[in-house]
């Protein structure tokens, strides 16, 4: 479904954003897309939905070549950047015109997404706080019901209740012909969500795996005591002694907390990928 071979994007030739990107991301599953501020995670996203062009290497979305904007790829591919206007129109109003891009276009679920969010639907968007307007376009954006949708920091601006409701929305959303990516370094958001995880570092694609590979490998756990841990491989104080990531020798899979996993793998970089490349 998306294909990136050999794929470089810089503005400065000696200063790349991406470079050699290989990538190749199925349908009917979540991408958690990570990384530090400034990684190229919203880059990558442009790169997909053909708004940045590569400087070297191909891109392949849908079988269609992302930078040529034809108008059967653009049904069918919805990225919602992290930062954005709204216009001066009612919701109403603001679906009538742009939901008829979507062939696919679901008004009832957009409604049910609202009603989730607690949004009224007769609100005028630009009169919304940035919290509010974002909900709004999280819905209209899953209502859209494309193959590709693609989320920047979709939890920025939302408060706690907002997030858990954003939560609740994505689960069981996503269709076996559909694929999402959201970027965010808000990682705890979007932890019981993701299928996959894939971090971006120094320009490159660092780690691609499933969570299912990542609970199979790696173990995490509590511990009053580090002495108690087989050979951990990262760990933080905690309320009551650490949390710890180890190796998972017992194999049995432990819930995976997204935000100590992401810290082990920059933390230990060379460890960490050393167990997923046998």
């Amino acid at each position: 479904m998306i294909s990136l071979d050999h794929l470089s994007f810089y503005y400065r030739k000696d200063s790349p954003v991406l470079e050699n990107i290989h990538l190749s991301l199925q349908p009917g599953r979540i991408y958690g897309l990570l990384g530090r501020n400034g990684a190229g995670k919203s880059s990558l996203l442009h790169l997909i939905s053909g708004l940045l062009f590569p400087k070297t290497g191909k891109a392949r979305v849908l079988d269609f070549t992302p930078g040529k904007r034809q108008p059967a790829f653009l049904q069918q591919i919805f990225l919602l950047p992290e930062e954005f206007r709204v216009p001066d129109l009612t919701i109403p109003e603001f679906v009538k015109l742009n939901g008829a891009f979507y062939p696919d276009f679901d008004s009832q679920a957009f409604h049910q997404y609202l009603e989730a969010f607690e949004v009224t639907p007769k609100n005028r968007l630009s009169r919304l706080s940035f919290g509010q307007a974002k909900k709004v376009m999280i819905a209209f954006a899953l209502a859209t019901r494309v193959k590709v949708l693609l989320l920047d920091e979709p939890t920025n601006g939302l408060d706690i209740p907002s997030k858990r409701q954003f939560r609740k929305v994505i689960a069981g959303t996503l269709q076996d012909d559909q694929l999402m990516i959201m970027s965010t370094h808000q990682v705890k958001d979007l932890d019981n969500l993701i299928d996959n995880i894939l971090v971006v570092d120094e320009s490159r694609i660092l780690f691609n795996q499933s969570v299912d590979a990542i609970a199979d490998k790696l173990l995490f756990t509590h511990s009053f005591s580090l002495e108690e841990v087989q050979s951990p491989i990262y760990y933080e104080g905690a309320l009551k002694g650490y949390a710890v990531v180890a190796p998972n020798h017992s194999g049995v899979a432990s819930k995976i907390d997204m935000e100590m996993f992401f810290n082990a793998l920059m933390t230990e970089k060379q460890q960490v990928l050393s167990m997923f490349n046998h």
